[in-house]
């Protein structure tokens, strides 16, 4: 199945006038006088598709940018299409989208296995790859690819903070692992070796699935045989959600914490079994809109009031929604900051000149901040745990130190 979305608006000027004629073709491919082209790859099917959504609030953003008006003049083509989660396909749709639709950038693709396979491509073409949708710790390294940045905190990062936290609530706990065999889960696993040093080896015993797996149910056994009272469930929503419920079923009663990445009520929480959930703890660096904490926030009231209009028939509790929402909200920021010069190296060197405070869906005190040597936009994480209907947040925020 293949999926493009391509938005078309009326433009007008809603920032800035129209600065002098741009140069062309190789200095500003996507971009006309009128139009800037922004490319994307999502799971719009397979085993990852609950992250489809992300792509389409995206889309949306992007189409209430161009009724009103555009960025500095121009409207934003988005171009968005279904690679299953398959990295061959993403190389694919990525050389169609450069080669043939001639984005002027890609934006927020799904994935740390699909990114892998092309950002060596990517790099070499030196096409802008921001705010990808997976926070793997690798892509901080920006000597190795200087045109790649991620927008969400690294897993690595949020993997240190779980493990300080564990060996906090419950010192000399032995500690169940469940991660995805590829480079999302294993900064899991790398994130409490930080943390653990030479008790690691004492203390976690780890178990892998691979995405093309069923389920995880012979791992979980594997887990709760240990004896483990602690289980980081560092795994996708289909999987996460498999096992919320497989610990609840079998009787196992650990601490039991979450990948961040997995936190949404509409794709895990609710189809594992809402009750079955409490006392699961994750992280947050998002509002959730489904929680009466942030019903008055002006933030989440301009999120709500943007799904009502102008996609309606989004989940209005998915996450997702909200995370596509402040990507949209940050690639924007970018655009305004370029002005008139929508070159691929100015692009770039403006997404490396971040100072987003005002970010509407990010949690108070959030800071969006790059730099040339700094490609971790956020860096810092507040704990909270599930009720039975929402995540309540408790602590402060935590700054993760990296690595």
């Amino acid at each position: 199945m293949r999926r493009r979305t391509l938005l078309t608006a009326a433009t007008g000027t809603a920032f800035t006038a129209m600065a002098p004629h741009i140069a062309r073709a190789a200095q500003a491919p996507g971009v006309t006088d009128t139009e800037i082209k922004i490319g994307n790859t999502n799971a719009y099917s397979g085993p990852a598709s609950a992250y489809g959504t992300i792509s389409k609030a995206e889309a949306a953003y992007f189409k209430m940018i161009n009724d009103q008006g555009g960025v500095n003049g121009r409207k934003i083509a988005y171009i968005s299409y279904d690679d299953g989660y398959n990295p061959a396909k993403t190389v694919e749709m990525t050389r169609k989208l450069i080669e043939q639709d001639e984005v002027a950038l890609l934006l927020n693709p799904l994935g740390t296995a699909t990114n892998t396979a092309i950002v060596k491509y990517v790099n070499q073409k030196g096409v802008p790859h921001l705010f990808i949708s997976t926070g793997a710790d690798k892509w901080a390294d920006y000597k190795e690819h200087p045109w790649t940045l991620m927008w969400a905190p690294s897993y690595r990062v949020e993997a240190q903070i779980y493990a300080k936290y564990a060996r906090a609530q419950r010192p000399d706990s032995k500690i169940g692992l469940l991660y995805q065999n590829d480079d999302f889960g294993k900064d899991y696993v790398q994130g409490f070796r930080d943390v653990l040093g030479d008790d690691f080896a004492k203390r976690v015993t780890t178990a892998s699935y691979e995405v093309t797996d069923a389920t995880v149910e012979s791992q979980l056994i594997s887990l709760k045989g240990t004896g483990a009272d602690v289980f980081m469930n560092a795994a996708t929503p289909k999987f996460a959600a498999q096992a919320v419920r497989g610990v609840f079923e079998t009787g196992w009663k650990p601490l039991h914490i979450m990948s961040n990445v997995s936190l949404s009520a509409a794709s895990v929480m609710i189809p594992a079994g809402a009750e079955r959930g409490i006392g699961v703890v994750t992280s947050a660096y998002l509002k959730d809109a489904s929680d009466p904490h942030w019903k008055d926030d002006p933030g989440i009231l301009e999120w709500q009031a943007f799904m009502k209009k102008w996609m309606p028939d989004g989940d209005m509790v998915d996450t997702a929604n909200v995370f596509g929402f402040g990507v949209g909200h940050t690639m924007v920021t970018v655009l305004k900051q370029c002005g008139n010069d929508l070159s691929r190296r100015n692009i770039m060197d403006q997404a490396l000149r971040l100072n987003e405070l005002d970010n509407p869906v990010t949690l108070p005190g959030m800071r969006i901040q790059t730099s040339p040597t700094n490609y971790r936009p956020m860096r810092q994480l507040q704990m909270m745990r599930w009720n039975g209907k929402s995540w309540e947040l408790f602590g402060d925020l935590i700054e993760g130190a990296g690595s």
